[in-house]
């Protein structure tokens, strides 16, 4: 898995749920290192700038967490 470093020029659009509850897959690592809760997966489409100055449009993937 790659991770980049970057910032954000704008705020995230397009935003999509890709999974929930069951369907996300690392939810068994993010209970044991972030603690129990209703994790989502989520997407988005976003203007980013990367450390070395470049700057595009990026699909970004994060994971969401309502603790219950």
């Amino acid at each position: 898995m790659a991770r980049y470093d970057f910032t954000l020029l704008a705020n995230i659009t397009s935003l999509e749920v890709i999974a929930k509850g069951t369907g996300v897959r690392a939810r068994h690592y993010l209970n044991r290192k972030y603690g129990r809760g209703q994790w989502r997966k989520m997407k988005g489409v976003a203007l980013v700038e990367y450390e070395n100055g470049e700057i595009c449009l990026a699909e970004l993937h994060w994971f969401e967490c309502h603790m219950t």
